[in-house]
């Protein structure tokens, strides 16, 4: 090694300085500038070819590494990352402490046909809508937890779920992660973008399975008897087959008796199962289709939005079904897709294709999402 290249190492001891840095790259300076650590010198190798080497290395010692080419120069460029929560994290809990209640609300109130009276007489009878709020709860956080539990084993720092509270129908908008890393390889943007929707699935399937075992609930005859506009949400493929396997109706011919709302949180589990693996930006499918088949993503990404909008354009005017019939819901995610196909999917830094074994995983994870589609998810019944 050159004197030079010792006289910049012992001036910045402290910087990171693995095996591969110091064989396939010349190191003619260091500088520190914002944080980073910037190695200005030459490459011995393609510039993609060493980052590939430097990475893990790299992300051992606690940084992401980018090689980046100024001047005629290569910089290889060490940011340090955070490997952990600064703190308590204060809005995860809130978010979940009002989903929870946003929940219990809404399946009180509207599953459980708890009447307003009786909410404002006791607030403690939100409280027998529990297993409606475990199981729309449980499906989501899993789905999320698997993106947490996949990203911190491949060392990208990702967050804690955020749970966002809404109104109705299910009390939810769903939940999110953040992930502040750039993604190190292609296996592992596959890894984190699968673990979701596999671990959502089955604890969808689990959930489902106890919904359809319990016992009908008993609607009240004022509504039962209710002649008025109806909100009817249709059972996917997935949901059908369920309860085919284990011999368990959906429906009643008894209008006083429904399906227990632990059902629904299977339902929403199923539901947003498929929206997330639309393979289109940084949704899940996004995630997993950019891994399998590399860059041709985004090709595919293009068309999905022109697909759901057809879609919409089907139901009005070829079923003639409103925009409250499941057009409006299509097309918001036409529009959807569409932003977020623009802003482009997660880029991994290794471009080495996948083995056959998570191709195969791919395929079987977007044929059970399938089973979660129908065109008319939500359908308005008039009298």
């Amino acid at each position: 090694m050159p004197e030079y290249e010792d006289a910049e190492w012992s001036a910045s001891a402290d910087a990171p300085r693995p095996e591969p840095l110091q064989t396939f790259f010349r190191v003619d300076e260091i500088r520190r500038e914002d944080g980073c650590v910037r190695y200005v010198g030459e490459s011995y190798l393609p510039e993609r070819t060493l980052l590939r080497k430097l990475i893990p290395p790299f992300r051992e010692a606690g940084y992401e590494v980018e090689v980046e080419s100024v001047g005629g120069r290569h910089v290889v460029v060490a940011t340090p990352v955070s490997r952990g929560h600064d703190g308590v994290p204060w809005v995860n809990g809130i978010l979940f402490v009002a989903t929870v209640f946003s929940t219990l609300f809404v399946g009180a109130y509207g599953w459980y046909y708890i009447s307003w009276d009786a909410i404002a007489a006791n607030p403690l009878v939100l409280l027998r809508a529990w297993p409606f709020t475990a199981a729309v709860l449980g499906v989501l956080m899993v789905h999320e937890l698997g993106h947490y539990a996949a990203g911190r084993y491949h060392g990208v720092d990702v967050s804690l779920p955020y749970v966002i509270p809404f109104v109705f129908p299910f009390g939810t908008l769903g939940a999110v992660i953040r992930m502040r890393d750039r993604m190190p390889s292609r296996r592992a943007l596959f890894d984190i973008g699968a673990a979701g929707p596999i671990a959502g699935l089955v604890a969808t399937v689990i959930v489902t399975a106890i919904g359809l075992s319990l016992d009908p609930m008993r609607v009240p005859t004022e509504i039962a008897n209710a002649s008025g506009t109806m909100i009817r949400f249709n059972n996917p493929p997935l949901l059908g087959i369920l309860a085919d396997l284990l011999g368990q109706p959906t429906a009643y011919e008894d209008p006083s008796q429904t399906a227990h709302p632990v059902v629904i949180g299977g339902w929403v589990g199923m539901f947003f199962t498929l929206l997330n693996l639309l393979p289109v930006g940084q949704l899940d499918g996004g995630h997993m289709m950019r891994a399998m088949v590399g860059p041709r993503q985004e090709t595919l990404a293009s068309l999905v939005p022109g697909a759901l909008f057809a879609l919409a354009a089907y139901l009005h005017f070829g079923r003639g079904l409103g925009l409250d019939e499941s057009v409006g819901l299509w097309a918001f995610w036409g529009v959807f897709a569409l932003v977020i196909a623009f802003n482009g999917p997660a880029n991994p830094s290794d471009e080495e294709p996948l083995g056959w074994r998570r191709l195969a995983v791919g395929v079987g994870t977007f044929a059970v999402g399938a089973l979660c589609f129908l065109p008319v998810p939500i359908q308005v019944i008039s009298p």
